[in-house]
Formats: C-alpha cells, structure tokens, sequence
C-alpha cells in the first residue's frame, strides 16, 4: 500500500471545548476505503524544551509535582509556545530564563518530536543550550518548582533506570549526550541497570 493510500481527509471539525492550554475537538474523517470514523483531537500549540548544560557537563532540570499523574518529576526546562506561529527558538530562550534564570551564549537544535500524534497536534523543540550565564529566575504565579543541577551522564542514567519517565526529558538528555560523542548509556562497573518492573511506576489518581 502507498503512503497516499493512508491518508484520512478531515470531513469537519466541532469544538467540544476551548481551554487556555489545549482545545478539544471532535473531528469525522473519511478512511482510506471511503467509510467514515470519528476522532477526538486536542488541539496544542506547541511547546520548547532545553538542555541546559554548564561548562562543567551539569545539566539543569526543574523538579516540579504534576497532578495529573500525582508524582513529582524531573524535566527539562520547557514551555508551550504563546502562539501556534511563534518561533520555537524564542519560547526555549524565554522558558530557560523564566525556570532557571539561565541564559545560553549558544544553541543547538536537536529534535522537533511530536508527542501523541494518535490524538494530540502538540510538537515540541528540543535544544541543546551551552555557554550558560546566570540572570534572574521569574516563574509564573502558579508555578512551584526547584531546580536541580547533576552531572549530564548521571541524568541519563536516572533516564536508563525509569528514574526520569518524561519523554522530552529522555529523550533531550539522550540527544545531549549523543552530540557529545558519548555512549547513549553509561554503566557503572560493577553495576548492572534494569528498567523497574511496570508495577513500580505511578498511576494517575482517578
């Protein structure tokens, strides 16, 4: 089967619900075979997430409690784009400095993923920032965090122990490393790392 013979054609589209974060819609396409399906879409921005990385190999990340899953994590610093046509590259720079108080001298792109495309329109940049000067942190209002500084390679280990499960966390700090020249994973001798067993990883309270 050609890839043309994939594509779904958006029929119409109905806003169930319009939030400050995302837009839900409810969309009916038409398959491949001509008959019609339903989907529910949410409707994102977008958003910018960086590795903050010192001259000394220490990354930066923003520990912060997310209620959706009822677990404090650790990520990158990150935020959504204010508008879908806003340049990426400036929601990293303004997101570093709001979270971190960080500046970078030097940037380097490293991934435009998308994160859910079964339902979600949301990408995210991926940067890796060096030459790091120290300004003001400002977090929004409602934004409670600390941040932690690490040694990159220890970062990327938390990533190979299911310590850090954020995608653009995982992923950034595996890239970072990557553009490094070092081994995607780093073991320690002696010791042997094993991803943690599915029961031991949080769920959301319902």
């Amino acid at each position: 089967m050609q890839e043309r013979d994939l594509r779904e054609k958006v029929l119409s589209r109905q806003t169930e619900f319009e939030g400050r974060v995302i837009t839900v819609e409810q969309w009916k396409v038409a398959l491949p075979d001509g008959r019609e399906a339903g989907r529910e879409i949410v409707r994102h921005n977008g958003a910018a997430a960086v590795v903050a990385l010192d001259s000394r190999h220490q990354v930066t990340l923003v520990q912060q409690h997310r209620v959706a899953i009822d677990q404090v994590t650790l990520e990158l610093p990150a935020g959504k784009l204010d508008s879908p046509g806003e340049d990426p590259f400036e929601c990293a720079r303004r997101e570093l400095e709001e979270e971190t108080g960080l500046r970078a001298g030097k940037w380097l792109k490293l991934a435009h993923v998308v994160t859910t495309p079964g339902f979600c329109t949301e990408r995210i940049a991926l940067y890796l920032a060096t030459e790091l000067t120290q300004a003001t942190q400002h977090t929004d209002p409602d934004e409670f965090l600390n941040l932690v500084k690490m040694p990159l390679a220890e970062a990327v280990m938390m990533v190979e122990s299911g310590q850090i499960q954020d995608a653009k966390t995982c992923l950034g700090l595996l890239l970072a490393q990557r553009s490094l020249g070092q081994p995607a994973f780093l073991f320690q001798e002696g010791k042997t790392s094993h991803p943690p067993a599915w029961d031991s990883y949080p769920r959301a309270q319902c």
